[in-house]
């Protein structure tokens, strides 16, 4: 069945309402709650039951830089693991509201592309606007998976 325009629209807003859930779990609850529902957002939105996502996160560099592994996205949206000493836990940063402004899509049956700015509104009113990248495949069940996640700051002249 082939992935639809309004597919990829309730795809974006579900990862959108997944960070949300992400802090304010944190928020209510600390690190582990967190982390149990990052865990259940990484499970509903991503395709590492397909094989390696292709993620590469804003705030990663160096040897760890791309996070092909269910583990490695973990712990850029909620930190605290040793294994990657230098996430923040981007998941954990407050945030209330995800927009998205789509530039382009790309469909072609059970796979789809998009790309354009998310919009991310904190607690306090702040906001930051990334530049973003997500391939979908439409799973067995029928439902989108994101297996290319690519997401970066804006270019500054």
């Amino acid at each position: 069945m082939a992935i639809t325009e309004s597919e990829l629209s309730a795809a974006r807003d579900a990862w959108g309402a997944g960070l949300v859930a992400i802090s304010k779990a944190y928020e209510a609850g600390g690190i582990d709650e967190a982390r149990s529902v990052a865990e259940g957002v990484l499970d509903a939105a991503y395709g590492y039951d397909l094989g390696p996502v292709l993620f590469k996160p804003t705030l990663a560099s160096g040897e760890q830089t791309f996070r092909p592994t269910k583990k490695g996205a973990l712990s850029y949206f909620v930190g605290h693991d040793d294994e990657y000493p230098l996430d923040g836990g981007f998941g954990i940063k407050g945030w209330r509201e995800m927009e998205s402004v789509t530039s382009a899509s790309f469909i072609e049956g059970d796979v789809a592309m998009w790309m354009g700015w998310v919009i991310l509104t904190d607690k306090d009113g702040n906001v930051t606007k990334v530049d973003k990248s997500f391939g979908y495949k439409k799973d067995a069940e029928g439902t989108l998976r994101i297996v290319q996640h690519h997401s970066s700051l804006p270019y500054q002249p």
